[in-house]
């Protein structure tokens, strides 16, 4: 039997253990085992990627875009989970703001995530300049509280919106994930309302490189999207990893990002 895949994750959050445990529980003796190493940033892990200590990535979309980048194109993303091909970002305010669309934003003060947060600070100037806003034409106001783990922990956005609801900001701009954990948790209860929400795009994949054959990666990928929700011990672990599915990659959704990086100057390395 060949060696087991190593799997490259981010820790931000102590539950990552836990999930990536179960992972390994999972795969134990399928024709693909794995074992995971834990990373303190994506930058870390990209770099390890790109040395070949680890077979795959667990990568953000800001981390594949880097990737694509630094491997100019040659990388491949394997999988995602079914709630990465449908990411949204989602302009808020205090409810009864009476904000309405993203051009109520001119002259005001937004709350932005952390600066290498996709969801939470890159796109949103994406679609901010869609809708022909300068960032000249209002004050941002940043959050860089988790940089480094690219928004996962979801800190920043917590931040931001703490920021309106302290009058430091007018708005906030946040991940689909952020807002639905607001109403779902009750972390916030009625305290915002969402005034414009973004295209969907694609967030997170599992990235490998060509060194990587499908003779190693097919099989381990065959049984990830096996995982099954209705499984009472697949569950837990999709459930914490916050999917109910595994899903081929959906690789046109990462086209808003790539044309963001490339606006904004966002080299491949920070």
């Amino acid at each position: 039997m060949s060696e087991p895949l190593i799997i490259g994750a981010v820790a931000y959050t102590p539950n990552v253990v836990t999930i990536w445990e179960g992972m390994r529980d999972y795969f134990a003796g399928s024709p693909a085992e794995m074992d995971f190493v834990l990373f303190s940033n994506y930058g870390r892990q990209v770099d390890a990627l790109l040395a070949g200590s680890i077979d795959i990535a667990w990568n953000t979309n800001l981390a594949w875009v880097r990737t694509v980048a630094q491997t100019d194109g040659a990388c491949r993303a394997l999988a995602m989970r079914d709630t990465d091909t449908v990411f949204r970002t989602m302009f808020v305010a205090r409810s009864g703001s009476a904000l309405a669309g993203l051009e109520a934003l001119r002259g005001r003060r937004l709350a932005l995530g952390s600066r290498d947060s996709a969801q939470a600070s890159i796109l949103p100037l994406y679609f901010l300049a869609r809708a022909d806003i300068k960032t000249e034409d209002l004050e941002l106001v940043r959050m860089n509280s988790d940089l480094g783990k690219h928004g996962d922990t979801g800190r920043s956005e917590l931040d931001a919106l703490r920021a309106v609801l302290d009058e430091r900001a007018d708005a906030a701009a946040i991940g689909i994930n952020t807002w639905e954990a607001i109403g779902r948790e009750e972390l916030m209860p009625g305290a915002f309302e969402a005034f414009w929400q973004s295209p969907t795009y694609s967030h997170c994949n599992f990235t490998a490189l060509p060194t990587l054959g499908d003779d190693r990666a097919a099989p381990w990928v065959d049984q990830l999207l096996a995982m099954d929700w209705d499984n009472p011990h697949h569950r837990p672990i999709l459930e914490m990893e916050g999917l109910r599915r595994w899903v081929a990659p959906k690789l046109d959704g990462y086209a808003s990002l790539f044309a963001a990086v490339q606006e904004q100057g966002i080299p491949p390395r920070w």
